[in-house]
């Protein structure tokens, strides 16, 4: 890597296991190492295996690659979870001479229970490698961002309402929290509904009773999480007397087991069990208007620390 490469970019992310065989080891990273039930094991193995596999990894590095391709920097993935993990990717990164880091988590909304510990993660392995570290703590209102989702919402929604030949209600979703995390000040909650709000607000056709707010994926255990839930919000639709419902989530940038078993699996056989259709707008996954958000974002925080030298070549995502 020569000298006008020495800024990179740090994409994080999740993880997945490639198989539903890697359930168990993938677990232990996600809780660090404390056991979980058996049934609770299974059950999320039985989920893996229902939709083959999660995608979330292989997406992650694809978006990598086109950012990178969009700065004319180096991107790199770091999983939290599962390779290519992220004190593994901050080692190439300095094995390739990368001085300068902003860090992205791909997760719009910040929470420390997800984004507070991707954080601390790249904090903690970057120790003094780097000569400047940046971390972007949160980016759920940025204009491009919501554009994406909107793209994704209007065409998908206009298809479900010819389809069930009425206005179709959409109910944006994002993974539940702790309830206590909302209690100690965390901001998830806030950013998420308020990101549900500006892709609702980007779509001029749309009134405020088209549209509702649910939280989804609650944990089995720990308490209480926040609410309301998906199958909550969806009887209370059916009760209203509406025949579908069109679910767009706003905290998730990928396809995964969150999206691919809970809203396509769970989440579509509920509303059939109430008569009731579901439709799903597409994940953002490689949207250009997506990709030009992530620069942005990028962008900005480069400048604000002074402008980073163009690259000779492109780095490939590791």
């Amino acid at each position: 890597m020569s000298e006008a490469a020495k800024t990179a970019v740090l994409l994080l992310a999740h993880g997945s296991p490639e198989r539903p065989e890697d359930v168990p080891e993938f677990l232990r990273h996600v809780t660090g190492g404390r056991p979980l039930p058996a049934a609770a094991v299974e059950e999320i193995q039985r989920r893996y295996a229902r939709i083959g596999r999660s995608p979330l990894t292989e997406i992650s590095v694809r978006q990598a690659a086109l950012l990178a391709r969009e700065l004319e920097l180096p991107v790199y993935a770091g999983m939290r979870n599962w390779a290519p993990f992220i004190a593994d990717v901050l080692q190439q990164m300095s094995a390739d001479g990368v001085q300068r880091v902003v860090a992205l988590c791909l997760a719009p909304q910040n929470s420390r229970t997800s984004v507070g510990l991707y954080r601390q993660a790249a904090m903690r392995e970057s120790g003094p490698r780097f000569q400047h570290f940046e971390f972007v703590e949160a980016w759920h209102d940025h204009p491009l961002l919501i554009r994406a989702f909107a793209e994704k919402l209007e065409s998908g929604w206009k298809r479900a309402c010819d389809e069930l030949g009425a206005r179709v209600p959409i109910l944006f979703t994002a993974h539940s929290v702790p309830s206590r995390t909302i209690l100690e000040g965390d901001p998830y909650e806030t950013q998420a509904r308020q990101t549900a709000a500006l892709v609702a607000m980007a779509l001029p056709a749309l009134t405020v009773d088209d549209w509702s707010f649910a939280f989804q994926s609650q944990g089995m255990s720990g308490g209480p999480w926040i609410g309301p839930t998906v199958a909550d919000t969806i009887r209370e639709l059916k009760k209203k007397g509406h025949g579908g419902v069109f679910l767009q989530p706003i905290g998730f940038v990928c396809d995964h087991i969150e999206v691919l078993y809970d809203i396509d699996v769970a989440f579509r056989e509920f509303a059939a069990q109430q008569g009731m259709k579901l439709w799903r707008a597409e994940s953002l996954n490689d949207s250009s208007t997506f990709i030009a958000a992530l620069a942005d974002v990028v962008r900005s925080r480069l400048a604000a620390e002074g402008p980073a030298r163009p690259l000779v070549q492109i780095a490939k995502p590791q």
